[in-house]
């Protein structure tokens, strides 16, 4: 390789690696050549396909560039074999400072190269005020080597100006021997700015079979680009239009009546009501319309009002929240208990507050949405885990065992697209070998799993073993609002840190009330989680005994696992034809190629309800083809 070639190669290399960190979020120096996207880097097919979407983009490269490439070092022999003989236009490095000064930006802002103006003004036109500014500054002066004493930013209204006079004030720090040149190393001098942008690659045209079949999924609109914003909105609609038309999105149809084993859709998209069999309600013990819980939202809303309108530290603390988190750590007997608007918000906030860029959390591939999100706003570095496999989540804990700061395994504790359950007991062996934290999201667990129905950790027997429980009381609890409990300090902690609890709105004193009168029909009738589990054995016999793929549910949830999007769908339209609700999960709920339906099963549902289900499933899929016609 000639030395054009190898600075060639090197400059692109940088190129490749800024757009991977503004697409992560990762600080560079995480980014290893060999270092597995998934397993490593928490780099899951959706932000892989955002990373090559702007990889396309940047360098003008053809729909199927990287596809198959798992690591950074796979991604850039990828990207050159496209570049070939005209890499070497990307091997003019930009100046020391200033390409400093934008890679610390685009991590302080999460703005992408392409938004990053060097010559906008940093208020008005980019939204950086003093403080975002200051810690800019700081990045930048460290990846420089500069010393701890910064110089001030002064009126500097850009990034250029910024650039020129950081770097006037560092050749004064070398000639007034503050710091030596030698001492004052680089530890990037090529991070990418942002400049020339290749010609955006065309839009992939769909992919229309000969029955009319549009092939597009959801995740092909995700990273579609045009100078109008809503560009994307329209092409979307589009097909959105067509999966209605032919009856298969059926999402977000309003109820008539109240949700219980039977419930009135209004379906919007042929103008009629009708009664279904509900099999898509998070209702598991019937709570939400039980007498007691309904008679203590009305009660309470009389007292208190509608709502506080304000957050826990503004206004909007009443005594029923405070009993509401006694209750709650009473419940899952664990020290305090904070209480967040909601199950979502509770993930964001209690990962971002405790995971910090220097910190690592460790997930598993099927973790929910709000876990990854939270994984992602903490800009911690990220390591994935395959489903439950305690061998591979061995590996990434021991590849970092000598990483700077803490760790944080996170999983739920009832996958909500596939109904198993956590190995608990492994991964808190694991953490205590490697000096991990746990956090356990019991969404799904809460009022299902244990002999109390207070989630994992007592279907294990492994009371207060676990750091943070975490849950959502929009599913068995019959109410809105998420929770974390755990040890006393922790808790107070996380009420200053999290955002999403300092600086959002609380539940309304009906809603927690609601909540208390839940907990108490939950102790005073355990035989509602009896019954429960009643009908899961019943009906997930039944469906096993049909020849169904229900993996490895052990949870209220049993999903028909279908593969194709298509069929899936198709099966879905014919479950519901027959007078049977129940979701239809295809892409972004689950990875291409693994769509299911979603059977979710209560305390409320008869004999009669579980038997009709079983004959409506194995009906829909014969006609389908999802099973054969003599199953």
């Amino acid at each position: 390789m000639t030395e054009l070639e190898s600075s060639a190669l090197a400059a692109l290399h940088s190129q490749v690696v800024g757009i991977v960190a503004e697409c992560t979020l990762y600080d560079e120096s995480y980014l290893q050549p060999d270092l597995h996207f998934e397993a490593d880097l928490g780099i899951d097919s959706v932000i892989l396909e955002s990373i090559l979407a702007s990889l396309r983009e940047h360098f003008g490269l053809s729909d199927g560039l990287g596809e198959r490439a798992t690591t950074l070092r796979e991604l850039v022999s990828a990207v050159a074999a496209e570049v070939g003989t005209d890499a070497a236009a990307w091997a003019d490095g930009p100046d020391t400072v200033l390409s400093a000064l934008v890679a610390a930006a685009l991590r302080q802002t999460q703005y992408r190269s392409d938004q990053l103006d060097v010559d906008a003004h940093l208020e008005r036109d980019l939204g950086i005020d003093s403080v975002v500014l200051t810690a800019i500054v700081a990045e930048a002066a460290e990846e420089l080597g500069a010393p701890r004493a910064l110089p001030d930013s002064g009126e500097s209204t850009t990034l250029r100006e910024l650039s020129t006079r950081l770097t006037a004030a560092l050749a004064q720090e070398v000639r007034d021997g503050t710091v030596s040149a030698a001492e004052r190393v680089p530890k990037r001098a090529d991070a990418p700015v942002p400049g020339t942008v290749g010609a955006p690659a065309e839009a992939a045209v769909p992919a229309v079979s000969e029955d009319g079949w549009d092939g597009r999924s959801m995740k092909d609109f995700l990273e579609e680009r045009d100078s109008d914003l809503f560009a994307k909105t329209r092409s979307f609609g589009a097909y959105l239009r067509r999966r209605e038309d032919d009856q298969l999105y059926w999402y977000g149809m309003p109820l008539h009546s109240r949700c219980e084993n039977r419930a009135v859709i209004f379906d919007e998209l042929t103008g009629r009501k009708r009664e279904f069999l509900m099999f898509a309600s998070n209702n598991y013990l019937g709570l939400a319309n039980h007498p007691q819980v309904i008679e203590a939202v009305c009660e309470a809303t009389r007292s208190y009002g509608a709502t506080h309108t304000g957050s826990r530290f503004i206004g909007g603390t009443n005594m029923l929240h405070k009993e509401l988190e006694r209750r709650l750590a009473a419940f899952k007997r664990r020290p305090a208990c904070i209480v967040y608007p909601g199950g979502y918000a509770a993930n964001l906030g209690a990962i971002s507050a405790l995971v910090k860029s220097y910190d690592t959390l460790v997930a598993d591939k099927l973790n929910h949405m709000s876990i990854l999100d939270g994984a992602k706003l903490s800009g911690a570095a990220r390591r994935i885990y395959q489903h439950n496999d305690m061998a591979d989540l061995e590996r990434v804990l021991k590849r970092g065992a000598d990483s700077p700061g803490g760790t944080l395994i996170v999983a739920d504790g009832v996958f909500s697209m596939h109904g198993d359950v956590c190995d608990l007991p492994s991964i808190l062996g694991l953490a205590r070998t490697y000096g991990a934290r746990v956090l356990i999201d019991d969404a799904h667990a809460t009022g299902v799993l244990g002999a109390r129905g207070s989630g994992t950790s007592e279907h294990f027997g492994l009371k207060g073993e676990v750091d943070l429980e975490l849950g959502t009381m929009s599913k068995a609890l019959a109410g809105m609002g998420g929770f974390v409990v755990g040890d006393e300090e922790v808790v107070e902690y996380l009420r200053y840190y999290s955002n999403s609890y300092v600086f959002a709105a609380n539940i309304p004193a009906g809603v927690a009330a609601g909540l208390i009168a839940a907990i108490d029909v939950l102790e005073a009738e355990p035989e509602r989680v009896k019954r429960l589990w009643a009908n899961i054995g019943a009906l997930r016999a039944r469906l096993l005994e049909s020849g169904f793929d229900l993996e490895n549910s052990e949870s209220a949830i049993l999903p028909i696992r279908v593969g194709d999007e298509r069929l899936a769908m198709e099966m879905g339209r014919a479950v519901r034809a027959r007078g049977l609700f129940c979701q239809t999960v295809v892409f972004p709920g689950v990875p291409l190629g693994d769509a299911r339906l979603r059977v979710s099963v209560t305390c409320e549902h008869t004999p009669e309800d579980l038997e009709l289900a079983a004959d409506i499933f194995r009906d829909a899929a014969r006609e389908t083809g999802v099973l054969r016609a003599d199953r």
